[in-house]
């Protein structure tokens, strides 16, 4: 196959390729050439990655590489590439590896002397940045937080944060995340609701955390992926004399 340039004189063994995180129009033109040449694909969920594939008019065979598995899977990922394969890998959305599986597969390839090349592309926490209207000239990106053990101290180590904080939350958990961020950080602290970013309803809702908690609880479990996007703390006036 014909490979697309590295920065080093040795071909790439793994590329690492961003898809769309909702409109499938959103993926570029590298991402579907890489894709059309590498000899297999990891994917997370095959069922979804054949359908974008499909979209894009491309057969490949596919092996499953999640969370689940991957402790199992990534030696023999490695061997294949030793013996001279070359792989995609793909999450359901967005960049593998930021909190999706590929970590420890990209880790191997390094210990092994494989080259890897992360193509740019979607990544959901982006746009919900840039779409709050929320500082962005420095953030804390913190992925899903524990759900339980740790999740306090976390909370409490975050309100005193004063970089904007993103992070991802499922919708059946976000009405009761929106209560706990207003207990720690204040319910005053502005945030932003982004969900299904790129998709026909996408919607970015910008408030108060107390505001969102009364418009979530009236709505019912809000649908489709969710990134939060909180003001950091501000810093305390100086009293006056």
């Amino acid at each position: 196959m014909e490979h697309l340039p590295p920065e080093t004189e040795q071909l790439v063994a793994l590329y690492v390729v961003p898809t769309p995180i909702g409109n499938l129009d959103d993926i570029t033109y590298r991402a579907v050439k890489v894709l059309q040449e590498v000899d297999a694909v990891l994917a997370e969920d095959t069922r979804k990655t054949g359908i974008l594939l499909k979209h894009l008019g491309i057969s490949k065979p596919m092996q499953s590489h999640h969370a689940f598995n991957e402790h199992q899977t990534v030696q023999k990922v490695i061997n294949r590439l030793k013996q001279g394969e070359v792989l995609a890998l793909v999450s359901d959305a967005g960049t593998p590896v930021i909190s999706d599986p590929g970590f420890l597969l990209v880790r191997a390839c390094r210990e092994n002397s494989l080259v890897v090349q992360c193509l740019p592309g979607a990544t959901a926490f982006v746009p919900a940045l840039v779409n709050s209207g929320l500082p962005a000239d420095k953030f804390v990106f913190e992925g899903f937080l524990p759900h339980k053990k740790g999740r306090q101290t976390r909370l409490q180590q975050l309100a005193e944060e004063s970089r904007t904080i993103v992070l991802y939350e499922s919708p059946h958990r976000l009405v009761k995340s929106l209560n706990q961020f207003s207990e720690f950080f204040g319910e005053e602290r502005k945030a932003c609701v982004c969900r299904e970013l790129s998709k026909l309803h996408e919607e970015n809702k910008l408030g108060t955390l107390q505001e969102l908690i009364n418009y979530y609880e009236g709505e019912g479990n809000a649908k489709g992926e969710i990134v939060l996007v909180i003001e950091g703390k501000l810093p305390e006036k100086k009293k006056k004399n």
